[in-house]
C-alpha cells in the first residue's frame, strides 16, 4: 500500500455464509479504487453495535458506498415493507449516518446502486420499493439466470443533464449504462440535483449541492474502468477529490527560523 494515497472506506454488506456471520465488500469496487481512483480502500463494517461513526470519518478522506444485494428497508423512508425484499438493517444504521456525517464534513462520497438509493434516503428523498411495478421498464432488472459479464453488459441510455458534472466527464449528453436495480427514486431528496435520467424517466444519477465531490449513480461503473470514458472518469475524479480533502485536513507545518 502507497503511503501516498488516501484512505478511503467501503461500507460493507453483513450476511450469512453458511452458519457464518459475516462483513464484505465485493472485490469489483476494491479493485476500482486502487487501479482507477488510486486511493487506498479500506471496509468499514455493517453493525447497528456502531453508536458513533466519527471514528471512522476522522480516518478517511473519502467513502464508497457500494452496490448490494439488499434493499434500504422502508421504515427508513416512510414507504410500505415489501414481504420478499432482502434487507440489511445494519447496513442502513451504518450507512445512513455515515453519509450525513461525510456530507457535515465536506468529504467526498461515491454511491453506486444500493449507495445510491442510500443517498437519496439519507437526504430526505423516498424510494419506488418496486420499480418495475411502478410502471418503469424491465431493463433496469437483473436477470439471476445470465452470467456475471452478461448481466453486467450496458442495459440502457441515459439522458444526462447537460453542464452538469457528468457530462462535462463523459464530454457527452447521453451515455449506456447497466444498471441493475430493483428500488429506485421515487421523491428526490431536496437537496440532490439530477445528473442523469433513463428514457423512462427514472432518475439515475444525481449530486449533492454545494459539496465538492457526493456523487450518486445507479449503474455499475466500478466493472467498466479500464474500457468505459465516464466510468473511468468518475472513479479519477473521486480519487483526485480524495487526494484534495486529505491535503485541505492535513494541519499546516510551521517552520521556524532562528
Amino acid at each position: 500500500m502507497s503511503a501516498g494515497r488516501p484512505l478511503v472506506g467501503v461500507i460493507c454488506d453483513r450476511f450469512l455464509v453458511g452458519e457464518h456471520d459475516q462483513h464484505g465488500a465485493k472485490h469489483s469496487y476494491v479493485r476500482a479504487l486502487m487501479s482507477g481512483a488510486n486511493v487506498s480502500p479500506v471496509l468499514i463494517p455493517a453493525s447497528r453495535e456502531i453508536e458513533a461513526v466519527d471514528a471512522y470519518l476522522d480516518g478517511v478522506s473519502g467513502l464508497l458506498f457500494p452496490g448490494g444485494a439488499s434493499n434500504v428497508e422502508a421504515h427508513q423512508y416512510g414507504g410500505e415493507a415489501s414481504r420478499d425484499a432482502l434487507c440489511d438493517p445494519d447496513r442502513d444504521h451504518v450507512a445512513l449516518e455515515l453519509m450525513r456525517g461525510a456530507a457535515a464534513r465536506g468529504m467526498p462520497m461515491l454511491a453506486i446502486c444500493r449507495g445510491f438509493q442510500e443517498m437519496n434516503v439519507a437526504f430526505g428523498g423516498t424510494l419506488h420499493t418496486d420499480i418495475y411495478a411502478s410502471g418503469h421498464s424491465a431493463d433496469h432488472l437483473e436477470d439471476l439466470t445470465e452470467d456475471l459479464p452478461t448481466r453486467y453488459r450496458y442495459r440502457h441510455e441515459v439522458e444526462l443533464t447537460p453542464a452538469g458534472m457528468l457530462s462535462t466527464l463523459a464530454d457527452a449528453q447521453r451515455v449506456r449504462v447497466n444498471s441493475l436495480h430493483r428500488q429506485g427514486v421515487d421523491a428526490l431528496a431536496p437537496r440532490l440535483v439530477v445528473e442523469a435520467r433513463a428514457t423512462d424517466g427514472l432518475i439515475e444519477a444525481y449530486r449533492l449541492n454545494g459539496h465538492d465531490f457526493a456523487l450518486g449513480v445507479q449503474w455499475h461503473p466500478e466493472v467498466m474502468t479500464q474500457h468505459d470514458v465516464l466510468s473511468g472518469a468518475i472513479f479519477e475524479a473521486f480519487g483526485a477529490s480524495c487526494r484534495q480533502y486529505r491535503h485541505a485536513a492535513q494541519p499546516a507545518t510551521h517552520h521556524h527560523e532562528g
